[in-house]
């Protein structure tokens, strides 16, 4: 157990990362096993997404996000367009915590 983890129970440790940003927290991976998993958990990376993120996923052409880590999701909503509601395209980019820009086209 690292030293971090035996000062602060992991949820507050997780909640310090989570008001940090997405790359803060994949920076953090390789210091040691304990921080890589709570910076890696859904419980931070759940702060970096939308907060209508399940609903954009629910209405989207593809649900089987909702199988994928918090972590996972956010990676795929950067790199990938996600139709939803009659072949709308979202463009979700994310900057950085909370900051994210919205495309719509109606012309696919």
């Amino acid at each position: 157990m690292d030293t971090i983890t035996k000062v602060l129970p992991e949820e507050c440790v997780a909640t310090i990362i989570s008001l940090t940003s997405a790359k803060d927290a994949c920076q953090l991976s390789p210091v040691s096993p304990s921080l890589k998993a709570i910076a890696d958990s859904d419980a931070v990376w759940a702060n970096f997404l939308p907060s209508d993120c399940e609903d954009i996923i629910d209405q989207s052409s593809t649900p089987t996000l909702n199988l994928l880590s918090k972590k996972q999701i956010y990676a795929y909503l950067c790199d990938y367009h996600v139709l939803f509601d009659n072949g709308n395209m979202v463009r979700l980019s994310f900057k950085s915590k909370g900051d994210f820009n919205l495309s719509l086209s109606h012309d696919l």
